[in-house]
């Protein structure tokens, strides 16, 4: 079997499953991750943490996908660099306004990013509503709790911004058609990239095996199992319609919130949580693109 035929393999592996389940397994795994990566900030930074969580996600997609080795242009290249380094801003942004803000809220807030790339893809009358109803919810659960944690909500708003970016690269990324290889190497390069800011803070981890091997296991549920899945789903649907099922995120955070961190949401992040999903049942849907069957 080629490289080529290999990767498509893979690839139609998920083949047969809707974009909505999908979404669904990676939002659990990433704030499954979350909670974790939370639990970790009593003994390493956050900034620290970011960055193994990057750091090990590259190494494990890269020896899952080291036998694609076709040739790399320019412009792929940059494009790749790109998306890596605004994924690896987003996770370190992510993880300072999480210390100082709770999980829902705090994805909730970063959703302001994929809602802007929705809206300015949206062009039917029922997207549009369907995306109103989505934001709504969206600024139902943000709520006004962040009163006294202005750097909170800075960096939670600095991840929106990245999580666009990666919303609008990624896709370019997937799309080039390469497996995982294209998020592997993005990845190395974001790591790369925050390694200032992590590394220093990093000592403790090196000392204890444990924090390795728990920041290793967020990497996994972070980065690799989502954005894996996130690959698949970019190559098989519009970047609008992917913007608004992101929406699934802010609520699927909501309820790891509170089972697995005891943030108990409020009758308010109820309804916020109720208007989201009923903007994403209500887009329109314009179809998925079938991928290679195993």
């Amino acid at each position: 079997m080629t490289t080529s035929a290999a990767a498509s393999t893979k690839r139609g592996s998920l083949a047969g499953f809707s974009p909505e389940p999908l979404f669904f397994l990676s939002a659990i795994s990433q704030y499954l991750g979350a909670a974790i990566a939370i639990n970790l900030f009593r003994e390493l930074s956050p900034a620290s943490v970011a960055w193994l969580r990057v750091t090990f996600a590259a190494i494990i997609i890269i020896a899952i996908s080291w036998r694609d080795r076709r040739p790399w242009t320019r412009q792929a290249l940059i494009g790749v660099a790109v998306f890596g380094v605004s994924t690896a801003l987003m996770n370190l942004f992510f993880y300072l306004g999480i210390a100082r803000l709770g999980l829902g809220k705090s994805v909730a807030i970063e959703f302001i990013g994929p809602i802007t790339i929705a809206a300015l893809r949206t062009r039917t009358a029922r997207n549009l509503a369907a995306l109103g109803l989505a934001a709504f919810g969206v600024v139902v659960l943000a709520g006004f709790g962040v009163s006294g944690k202005f750097a909170g909500l800075l960096f939670i708003l600095a991840a929106s911004a990245m999580w666009a970016m990666y919303i609008v690269f990624g896709t370019r990324v997937a799309r080039d058609d390469r497996g995982l290889s294209g998020l592997g190497i993005g990845l190395a390069i974001g790591a790369v990239a925050i390694l200032p800011f992590g590394a220093p803070g990093s000592g403790p981890a090196w000392h204890a095996t444990h924090l390795l091997v728990l920041c290793a296991v967020v990497g996994v549920l972070c980065n690799a199992i989502p954005y894996a899945i996130d690959q698949n789903v970019m190559r098989r649907i519009s970047t609008r319609r992917f913007a608004v099922l992101l929406a699934l995120l802010p609520v699927t955070a909501v309820f790891i919130g509170a089972v697995v961190l005891n943030q108990i949401p409020t009758r308010l992040d109820i309804v916020g949580v109720a208007f989201v999903l009923c903007g994403v049942i209500a887009q329109e849907r314009e179809g998925v693109t079938a991928l290679p069957a195993d």
